[in-house]
């Protein structure tokens, strides 16, 4: 096949070449697989056919726990949930044939033979459980009770109260130390009743012991204190539910800080901890994301229980960035993430270089010039490589941007208590994490316009090359087209002056990257117009002209 044959069959295949690339570029990015963010397709997918928060809240109805089911029903409410009315009609049958145990969340048995749940207490909604154990008589029934305990563990937690050095609590052996006492009793029936995670339970014991023996609460009056802020807010059944599924203090302490400075979204977390049956995950996202993080939590409830344990799963924000995605893939997604992530960044870098390939040989290669050989598809393969890189950080607003300081991270001290104040919740500006969606557009405008004038400036060395004229003269004319070839600069500068002033005026979301993005592209540009385009052409021009130097000197 002859040299003019293979460069037709080349400029012939390039539009196939640039529309396959374009394709294999689209599908990867429709893939919704992410490095650093999970896509809102991805839990809809993962909450298919899972537990809603109706249908969790009514299997909580079925096991007669009241309590944890009042908090599913205000979640389902808020988040829309067809299966909400559903909910609470099943809620208000169970409180009408229980309506003693509407105060307690619930029957327990080891509760039951010491405050007779069942008899009426004057409260017809959940009670926060040291309503009932402050009382002097309460405290002295539930002294006595697990006094008689074999329970090394509560035996142990019931000798705190001896204990005359602490820090914010007034001892309990002393006037005005009934909150103390009481927050001891409770901790002590939740030990006795099993309400406790096995490795909570290991914990508290080891705190308890090592108390007695120093003769100071010391780290057990932090978990005391957080107790205390659990039992001003939850009522019995719902307290045991969390605490079952919380497997260390410090989650406890993470808790307590969330009821306060987060005691609006407290449906949304206290149901999200049992969903994913592990509080310690749930405290862990919201302490490291804070509101924004609340926001995402609150999205995967409204999807379903799969939802939730992905996202906690992979402890990573939710991408609200708009966009559409291949909803058929997300199975494979859910199934092989990595390896998915891998195709989809393979995708970027195949499909670039496909449409880079075909861009080559359809617009900037001459007519019957030799197909690009290895060095022109090792360049391609170059510059398919950085732009794709530039398309994942486009594509991942939180691969370069750091989420912001969590308001849930401050813990709040409280001073010395005689008597059980709740606390102040102080307020806190959510400041979402997620890239704007106006800084993507000036990003995606930016980079169109450059690429633009690269192709403006390809056009331009086809055309000289193209014309009969000598070489020396092309040579010329390549010269001539110098400004040409640096406009990429002067439009990337005015890109970023422009941008700076609409953000200046408010019309899009004040972002440096927006801005300086325009001038980045820019600098591309040139680059590859110069180096890789305009300096070979020249070379070309040069070596041609110098062999007809030669021949015309020969002759």
């Amino acid at each position: 096949m002859s040299q003019f044959q293979q460069t037709h069959r080349a400029a012939a295949a390039a539009p196939a070449l640039v529309f396959a690339g374009a394709v294999v570029a689209v599908i990867a990015w429709l893939l919704p697989v992410s490095l650093k963010s999970v896509s809102r397709a991805l839990l809809r997918s993962a909450g298919e056919d899972t537990a809603s928060l109706s249908a969790f809240g009514g299997n909580l109805v079925e096991s007669e726990k009241l309590g944890p089911a009042l908090f599913f029903l205000e979640a389902s409410k808020s988040v829309g949930d067809p299966g909400a009315a559903g909910l609470e009609q099943a809620v208000g049958q169970l409180a009408s044939r229980q309506p003693a145990l509407v105060a307690w969340g619930g029957w327990d048995p080891s509760l039951d033979p010491l405050f007779n749940l069942r008899r009426p207490t004057g409260r017809t909604a959940s009670t926060p459980i040291l309503t009932f154990l402050l009382p002097g008589s309460a405290r002295d029934t539930v002294r006595a009770y697990l006094s008689n305990s074999g329970s090394l563990g509560v035996q142990a937690v019931l000798k705190t109260r001896e204990i005359s050095r602490t820090g914010r609590f007034v001892p309990a052996n002393r006037a005005g130390g009934q909150p103390l006492d009481a927050i001891i009793l409770l901790t002590g029936l939740l030990y006795q009743g099993e309400h406790l995670s096995e490795p909570l339970r290991r914990q508290v014991r080891n705190l308890a012991e090592t108390a007695s023996q120093r003769g100071e609460l010391g780290e057990l009056e932090g978990f005391y204190m957080d107790i205390l802020s659990l039992g001003r807010r939850l009522d019995w059944t719902q307290l045991g539910e969390l605490l079952r599924r919380t497997e260390s203090v410090r989650t406890v302490g993470e808790y307590a800080l969330l009821s306060r400075s987060a005691s609006d979204e407290m449906p949304f977390i206290y149901s999200a901890a049992l969903m994913s049956n592990s509080a310690d995950r749930v405290a862990s996202y919201l302490i490291q994301y804070g509101k924004a993080g609340a926001e995402d939590l609150r999205t995967a409830l409204a999807l379903g229980q799969g939802a939730v344990n992905l996202l906690l799963q992979r402890g990573v924000p939710v991408n609200r960035s708009p966009g559409p995605a291949m909803g058929a893939a997300a199975a494979l997604v859910l199934g092989h993430p990595r390896l998915m992530l891998v195709v989809k960044y393979a995708g970027y870098i195949l499909g670039l270089f496909m449409l880079l390939r075909g861009l080559d040989l359809w617009i900037v290669s001459s007519v019957g010039a030799a197909p690009a050989g290895a060095q022109q598809r090792a360049r391609a393969g170059v510059l398919a490589v950085v732009l794709s890189a530039l398309l994942v950080v486009a594509t991942e607003p939180f691969l370069l941007k750091s989420a912001p300081p969590s308001e849930y991270r401050v813990r709040i001290q409280m001073p010395v208590l005689s008597a059980a104040a709740t606390p102040s919740t102080q307020p806190a500006i959510s400041n979402p994490a997620t890239m704007e969606t106006s800084t993507l557009v000036s990003i995606a405008v930016f980079a169109a316009i450059q690429v633009g004038m690269y192709l403006i400036c390809l056009r331009k060395i086809r055309e000289i090359d193209a014309q009969d004229a000598p070489t020396s003269l092309k040579l010329r004319l390549m010269e001539n087209e110098e400004n040409l070839f640096d406009s990429g600069l002067y439009v990337g500068m005015m890109g970023t002056a422009f941008a700076l002033v609409l953000q200046v005026l408010g019309v899009i979301e004040p972002n440096l990257l927006a801005a300086y993005s325009s001038n980045l592209f820019g600098i591309i540009c040139v680059a590859l117009v110069k180096i890789r385009h305009v300096r070979g052409f020249k070379r070309r021009l040069i070596l041609d002209n110098q062999k007809a130097l030669t021949a015309a000197a020969a002759l």
